[in-house]
């Protein structure tokens, strides 16, 4: 066909009623000479004129006449005829309407003989319909737009589409930003690179590999590129907002965190791209957090790790209960000295292994009876705590302290003689001096026995002798006691 000739226009009017989208043809001309009426009047901004008063829109849609529409239009809206169409305009053209309307009646007033917008209108069923509009004033009607030519494109399905979408992604962002538990997304795709760079070196053994050089744990660990964090990261590590987290990162992942990542690395390295585990992270403000870290790449970017998701749950509390739990289980709650049953494993521990001779003294608090039944138990709690405070200060590792009875003490020696062991009696004794000169008001006092075990002997035998000792010290103690208290009289 040459580009020259033109349809009939039998056939120019069967295009137009069979067009797969809504046409109309309308008379825009009532329209023309109203504008041109309110510009006479002095009208110069036509948007503020119209939302001044809202009935001035509904003149402007009494001005427009639709002349034809076609087949696809009934069919949209829901009409029997033409007649049926314009009968009820008015539940076509309502509601959310009025903005744009204002827009499309602006964009003639400034000159425009075609504009486009998206809008909605409502077929006669009730039906919204999300359409897009595209109207031309038709070439030789420019003058007065007595002919106007508008195409409605149907994207109801397409506007729904893209609210589910939208939708969709505001409850995705909704859980990631509220999780309870702090949440990560980050870039790994520079660490494969590495990873894969050293697997091509001829790299084998990575565990090796990363002993030999630490450096690359640490390369790994700055080459990781934190994407987004949510508001729970933010409450958990102290920070004000993502950018403060972001730029003190080196604040949070330090100390204990290196080794804690070089397991990550391996892990990585031998293809697991989803684990977990227990690691140290710090806050802001330097506080120590235990976290349980759980890291996984997500679905569609295994092939360069990308896009992963790390959670951190907080169980500094649950670590410090089992720490305490754990402290509990070896020491004495009052004087925060080791209690008998880690000495009786001790003593164990050092029959099997030594180091010898092994040194055992038995210590007893002096007077803790008269004190708890003179001044209450509360005064005998507080010279138990001085007691334990006094053991502990008198004694270095590998030796051991331990409450083993209510006012009974004992300690463990390993590798000591009893010479050697003399000379920590010694400062026990000054250091219980020191004690007294402090708190001045009670007397810490201790009645003391001494044993030897050399290799090859029971050290139980040597607790039962240090005990014997003991006990005569303590017999000593108080017939001096009582002496002098004869002599006072």
């Amino acid at each position: 066909m040459n580009v020259t000739e033109t349809l009939p226009p039998a056939e120019l009017a069967s295009l137009f009623e069979l067009a797969p989208v809504s046409l109309w043809l309308e008379d825009y001309s009532a329209l023309h000479a109203t504008f041109a009426r309110w510009r006479g009047a002095g009208v110069t901004d036509l948007r503020a004129h119209l939302r001044a008063d809202p009935r001035r829109v509904a003149e402007c849609s009494a001005c427009l006449r639709v002349l034809q529409v076609n087949r696809r239009t009934l069919e949209l809206y829901g009409a029997r005829d033409l007649a049926h169409l314009v009968e009820n305009l008015p539940r076509v053209f309502r509601d959310d309407m009025f903005e744009q309307l204002v827009e499309e009646l602006a964009a003639l007033w400034d000159g425009h003989t075609r504009f486009s917008s998206q809008t909605v209108n409502y077929a006669l069923d009730g039906r919204r319909l999300d359409i897009v509009l595209n109207a031309t004033v038709l070439p030789g009607h420019e003058a007065g737009w007595d002919r106007v030519l508008l195409s409605i494109e149907d994207v109801t399905e397409r506007s729904a589409a893209a609210e589910a979408l939208r939708m969709s992604e505001l409850y995705a962002r909704g859980l990631f930003e509220h999780s309870p538990v702090s949440l990560w997304v980050e870039d790994f795709s520079s660490v494969k690179r590495l990873l894969d760079e050293a697997r091509a070196q001829g790299i084998s053994d990575f565990r090796v590999f990363t002993d030999v050089h630490p450096e690359f744990v640490t390369r790994c660990l700055q080459e990781v590129r934190v994407v987004d964090v949510n508001q729970q990261t933010l409450r958990m590590f102290g920070a004000p907002d993502r950018d403060t987290l972001l730029r003190r990162l080196g604040d949070v992942f330090r100390d204990d965190m290196t080794a804690h990542f070089g397991e990550q690395l391996q892990e990585l390295w031998n293809g697991k791209t989803a684990h977990q585990r227990e690691v140290v992270n710090y806050n802001l403000a330097g506080d120590r957090l235990h976290v349980y870290l759980q890291f996984s790449v997500l679905p569609g970017h295994e092939a360069d790790w990308d896009l992963v998701l790390v959670s951190l749950t907080d169980i500094t509390a649950r670590k410090q209960a089992e720490a305490y739990l754990e402290f509990l289980g070896k020491h004495d709650p009052l004087t925060k000295l080791r209690n008998r049953a880690f000495f009786v494993d001790e003593i164990n521990r050092l029959e099997r292994k030594g180091p010898w001779p092994v040194t055992v003294v038995v210590a007893d608090l002096n007077g803790l009876k008269t004190i708890n039944d003179t001044q209450g138990h509360a005064a005998g709690d507080a010279l138990l705590r001085r007691a334990g405070e006094v053991l502990t200060k008198a004694i270095d590792k590998p030796m051991c302290a331990a409450r083993i009875g209510g006012d009974e003490f004992a300690l463990l020696l390993p590798g000591m003689d009893a010479r050697a062991a003399q000379l920590l009696l010694d400062r026990l004794a000054s250091l219980s001096e020191l004690n007294n000169q402090f708190h001045g008001t009670t007397t810490l006092s201790f009645a003391l026995g001494i044993a030897t075990c050399e290799a090859g002997g029971r050290i139980e035998a040597a607790v039962n002798e240090a005990d014997h000792a003991m006990y005569a010290s303590k017999k000593s103690f108080y017939e001096s006691a009582a002496m002098d208290r004869r002599k006072a009289g």
